[in-house]
């Protein structure tokens, strides 16, 4: 899936056709501070005094943890002669990350590098990101990597950040001996209503929770409901609702079923657990299902004597098989860079084979090159490979980034938190979301 060499750089930055409704957008007050101008960034510090670089990310817990761990060993190995600071940021969704780093940004303090997503997000930072094409060129990523990888990348006519993997949204997990205990047949889920009706025979079978689902912050809510959506409704009206095109009553329908969910067959402590604490109940062997990105599958890997197939399985969410919504995780470049030859010594890592081996395998995505063997991976990770060069449709996921720029996921979100977090007002949610991508 490498990219094809046509001179059509320009054409896949205007083209956007797979992250419709991204508007021009300099959220959180950070457009034009720092004195970026959307350069390389070298004039930004000195870089060449030996100072380590300063990499932000917001891994501290579950999956991401041991795989920050395995690319910071990684880069210490490969690059002993470059210092790293790895500065975890915790909290779910990269929101207390996201936080932090627009407030370096302000203050004119950048790191050297700071994980996020590509595509709309990119957005928040215009005119404060650096350009890295040397990184993509010196290394050619741009033959290396996925082709949405090379068109989210950019912003501006240049790259601002390096893929490091790709995970899928549309992954419904379940602990194998509570289903079998139910008498389940997991491959006949085929719609959000066959999963409603398992819901009911977990509840009616079993002591186990139906559904496990932390909602300690919203993203979790948001991110189930774009799943049923595709689900219950299909590729096209999903896409149509990303660009200011909703129709309502998709919209409404996809909020009657994440209701019916939600209502009935999650935890009595749902509200005060997140993504850790609910994960750890499919671990336990206390919840039967989990709808979550594949970093879930990290998780998994990690914990002791919980191995695939045998005490865990997947499936793809119900209603949504031959597609793969999409999510990248990247390190992005500032602008002034305080050490601008080690952040690109770093960004260049990042692109590399070793990187993207070392961390993906603990974190439950894939490398985002084409060129990278699936050996050291397992068989779930294998199999989420070859879903992603089959899928028919790979939709922009609509909370982590690339569906909708940020200004319209924190609206998507507030309407969840005041409107859909108990009771569960599907009137009000259906018409917040509706006027939230289409202003």
């Amino acid at each position: 899936m490498s990219r094809d060499n046509s001179a059509d750089s320009e054409s896949r930055l205007t083209r956007r056709h797979y992250v419709a409704g991204a508007g021009s957008l300099a959220t959180v007050g950070i457009a034009g501070c720092s004195g970026g101008d959307g350069g390389d960034g070298s004039d930004g510090g000195d870089g060449g005094s030996g100072d380590p670089v300063e990499v932000l990310h917001g891994w501290t817990g579950g999956d991401g943890a041991a795989a920050a761990e395995a690319l910071e060993e990684a880069f210490n190995e490969a690059h002993s002669d470059t210092g790293l600071n790895m500065n975890a940021i915790g909290g779910g969704g990269n929101q207390n990350l996201d936080a932090v780093v627009a407030n370096r940004l302000q203050s004119d303090d950048p790191p050297g590098a700071f994980a996020g997503w590509p595509g709309p997000n990119l957005e928040r930072y215009e005119g404060v990101l650096g350009s890295v094409d040397d990184v993509w060129e010196e290394n050619g990523f741009e033959d290396a990597m996925v082709d949405e990888a090379v068109e989210l990348h950019q912003q501006g006519g240049s790259y601002r950040a390096v893929p490091l993997g790709s995970h899928r949204l549309n992954c419904l997990f379940y602990n194998t001996s509570v289903v079998e205990d139910a008498g389940i047949d997991v491959d006949s889920l085929n719609s959000p209503s066959a999963l409603i009706d398992a819901l009911e025979t977990v509840s009616s079978e079993t002591d186990a929770i139906p559904m496990t689902h932390g909602m300690s912050g919203t993203w979790t809510t948001t991110q189930l409901w774009g799943a049923v959506m595709l689900g219950e409704n299909g590729y096209q009206p999903y896409m149509d609702f990303l660009a200011g095109d909703g129709d309502e009553e998709a919209v409404r329908a996809a909020f009657e079923r994440t209701a019916e969910m939600l209502e009935n067959y999650v935890s009595e402590d749902a509200s005060s657990i997140g993504l850790t604490e609910s994960n750890q109940n499919i671990i336990n062997g206390d919840a039967a299902f989990i709808h979550q990105g594949n970093w879930a599958a990290g998780a998994f890997r990690n914990a002791e004597d919980f191995e695939y197939g045998d005490d865990w399985g997947f499936k793809t969410f119900p209603g949504t098989e031959g597609m793969y919504p999409l999510h990248f995780d990247s390190f992005i470049y500032p602008a002034n860079n305080p050490t601008p030859e080690a952040s690109k010594t770093w960004e260049a890592f990042v692109g590399s084979p070793e990187a993207q081996i070392a961390f993906n395998q603990f974190k439950g995505s894939i490398p985002t090159r084409t060129d990278v063997s699936m050996d050291e991976f397992g068989p779930y990770l294998q199999e989420t490979a070859e879903d992603f060069a089959n899928a028919e449709y790979r939709p922009p996921n609509l909370q982590h980034g690339l569906g909708v720029a940020s200004e319209t996921m924190t609206a998507l979100n507030e309407v969840i938190s005041s409107e859909f977090t108990g009771p569960y007002n599907v009137d009000a949610a259906t018409t917040g979301f509706l006027d939230a991508v289409s202003n």
